[in-house]
This record gives C-alpha cells, sequence and structure tokens, in this order.
C-alpha cells in the first residue's frame, strides 16, 4: 500500500512524534510505501521515507493547518494513496491517532463563553467534528479510555470505530543488564554524590506537565533534604518562566533546565524518582518508560496512564482534585524513604517483565492495514 501521515510538526524527542515514527516504520517493514505532510520536520528522515514539508505560512497557527489541509488535498488529488493516518485532528482521515484529548470538553469546561466566537475555537471545534462526527469514517485509534467518553458526550461517536490501542513503550527503555553500571557513571558525570538524590521530569509542554507543582513541592521540602535534592527537567519548551519561579524559591542550585535529549534512558535509570504532577495529560508514556527502568514514579491521578502506576505499585498517585501540600508531603516521603523506593523499583521491573506495554506499533500498524469496507 501506499500510505500517507500527517502531522503538523516532527521533532524526535515529542511522545506522539514518537508514536507516529515507530508506527510508519512498523508499516515500512512489512513491505509498504510511507509519505509524509508536515509543516515541520526537524531531525533526519528515515531511509524510504518520502517527507513533504508544506511551503505554507500564516500569523495564527489554525491558518497554517488550514493551508496545509489545502495544499496535501491538492497533492493527495494528484497522487492518491490507500490511507491517509493523522496523528492531528482535521478532515479527510481514514485514521486518526488520538493522542490529544477532547478539544470541544476543554472549550466548554476551562474557557468563558467568549472563547468560543473565536476563529481559532472554530477551526479546531470544526477539525475536530471532522473526525469525531457520527456520520464521519475516521476510524479512531485511542491510546487512553479517560478520553472516549467526552467524544461520545459531544459528538454521539459510534463505538466500533473506537479501538483501544495497547501502550507501546520502547524497549530501549528496559533497565539494561548493566543498569548499576549506567547508574554509577550517569552520576559520576552530573557530579552526583552518593547521599544526593535526583529526581527527573522529562516532557514537553512545561505547563501542563506541572512543572511550576514540581518546584513548588522541592522548595517545601526540609532544608536538609532540599539541600541534597536536585531536579532536571528535560523537554522542548521555553523554560523563562519557570527559572524566574525557580529563583524566586531559592532554587538555582538545585534545578537544571535542558532541552529534549535523546539519551533519556540514562537519566531514567540515574535518577531516584518521576515526578509528573501534570494538570492534563492523554496518557504519559514516561510514566511506564520509568516503570520498565525501574524508577519510581510520583504523578497525579489526571494521566491516563497513571492507573498503571498503581496497578504496578511502582510509585505514588496523586488523587484529584489536586492539592500541593499532598504533593509536596508525598515527594518527602519518597524522598526520605529508600527501601520504599527500592521496592517500588523492584515493582516496576517485575510489572515490565508480565505487561503488554510494547506491542501498540503493531497493533496500530494492523488496523492501518486492516481492509476497510467501500
Amino acid at each position: 500500500m501506499h500510505l500517507a501521515f500527517v502531522l503538523y510538526k516532527y521533532f524526535p524527542f515529542g511522545g506522539l512524534q514518537r508514536d507516529f515514527m515507530r508506527i510508519a516504520l512498523e508499516c515500512q517493514a512489512r513491505g509498504h510505501q510511507i509519505r509524509v505532510y508536515t509543516l515541520i520536520w526537524e531531525g533526519d528522515v528515515p531511509p524510504g521515507f518520502e517527507v513533504l514539508v508544506a511551503p505554507v505560512k500564516a500569523l495564527f497557527n489554525h491558518r497554517r493547518n488550514e493551508k496545509l489541509s489545502a495544499w496535501m488535498a491538492a497533492d493527495l488529488a494528484r497522487r492518491p494513496v490507500d490511507r491517509l493516518i493523522g496523528f492531528n485532528k482535521m478532515p479527510g482521515l481514514d485514521l486518526y491517532y488520538a493522542a490529544d484529548g477532547c478539544f470541544e470538553d476543554k472549550a466548554q469546561t476551562l474557557r468563558n463563553g467568549l472563547y468560543r466566537r473565536w476563529g481559532r475555537y472554530r477551526h479546531f471545534a470544526e477539525y475536530e467534528r471532522a473526525v469525531f462526527a457520527p456520520e464521519a469514517r475516521t476510524e479512531i485509534l485511542m491510546i487512553s479510555q479517560v478520553q472516549q467518553p467526552l467524544f461520545v458526550k459531544h459528538y454521539g461517536t459510534p463505538a466500533q470505530r473506537f479501538h483501544l490501542l495497547p501502550p507501546g513503550i520502547s524497549q530501549d527503555r528496559r533497565a539494561p543488564a548493566n543498569a548499576a553500571q549506567v547508574r554509577a557513571a550517569f552520576r559520576e558525570e552530573f557530579g552526583l554524590g552518593e547521599d544526593e538524590l535526583l529526581l527527573v521530569q522529562i516532557g514537553s509542554g512545561f505547563k501542563t506537565k506541572g512543572v511550576d507543582r514540581s518546584l513548588k513541592a522541592l522548595a517545601a521540602l526540609p532544608a536538609a533534604l532540599r539541600q541534597r535534592t536536585r531536579l532536571f527537567v528535560i523537554g522542548q519548551d521555553d523554560p523563562k518562566v519557570f527559572q524566574l519561579q525557580s529563583t524566586a524559591l531559592g532554587l538555582n542550585d538545585q534545578v537544571s533546565f535542558m532541552k529534549g535529549r535523546s539519551d533519556i534512558p540514562r537519566f531514567l535509570l540515574g535518577a531516584d524518582v518521576l515526578i509528573h504532577p501534570a494538570y492534563n495529560e492523554n496518557t504519559g508514556t514516561v510514566l511506564l518508560e520509568a516503570v520498565v527502568a525501574g524508577l519510581p514514579v510520583l504523578v497525579t491521578e489526571v494521566c491516563g496512564y497513571a492507573h498503571y502506576i498503581g496497578e504496578a505499585q511502582a510509585g505514588i498517585v496523586i488523587p484529584e482534585p489536586f492539592d500541593q501540600a499532598d504533593l509536596n508531603r508525598q515527594l518527602q516521603r519518597m524522598l526520605e524513604d529508600k527501601a520504599a523506593r527500592a521496592q517500588w523499583g523492584r515493582n516496576g521491573l517485575a510489572f515490565a517483565d508480565s505487561a503488554d506495554l510494547y506491542s501498540m506499533p503493531q497493533h496500530a500498524a494492523d488496523l492501518i492495514l486492516a481492509e476497510r469496507p467501500q
């Protein structure tokens, strides 16, 4: 088959982007041709991929999205494909990979009525409806059960069009046989002493991921514990606002901000706790990456994959509604209790051996390549 994938932006460190790449590579490995439409491509192009960066510009993102759709439609009219798979919501998709939550629900519950008069709202609402309306034919690849009821509530989408995928954690995130040596080398490289503790927060979109909450929790630790604790924040985002917060909280010696990296497995092995107090998160792939690396997790219940942390007994889940004081207490508990951290780590490694956390790309490819009724 000739398969076309479309996503607004590709960069190597985003969760959606890595999912796209693994699914596309799986389809290619089965003998199919891969074409990609995008607005921005950062990083290498895999051999055999045809990557088309749309030559469009616009002052607003939603206008740029519309221009991409029109440009792609014109190219597809000249050079048709067998399937069009989208990783962002837009008209004309055969399949949609649902990495994002329900826009309409957020617009109605988190925004005031004036917002729904803006062109930006109309664009994203229209593009979401094009995927989820009852009369649409787009098959929906769900990666979290949390959002499906919201789409059904707002659009009445037929149940048979939803297909729940298992997680798709890359095998290179699993703790290797020499994990102890990797950890020791990592901690020596970053100057972490025997008595020092390392928190990591990993993910693009620092505001949504709750970096402000992590900084407050770090600042609330007892002075002696705070002094021997460091926080690495890693992701593709502008850290300025959070650097100012860090300075105001007196944490400059404890906190480091880093851009997205390709060596995240080393950080998962070298750290003591993954902290992820997100405000909202459809899934949270990094949570499972930590689990399979044996790294204890502190996460908010709102994350789609938070339930795995409870099932694996691999850390602590902060219940909703969120309470900063609860996060502060639980962080202190995790950092002070070395034996509990070791047990959470062992539990995570055992869970990694028994649960299906890896087969998402194969299941997604099966659905993409399946025969569809005419």
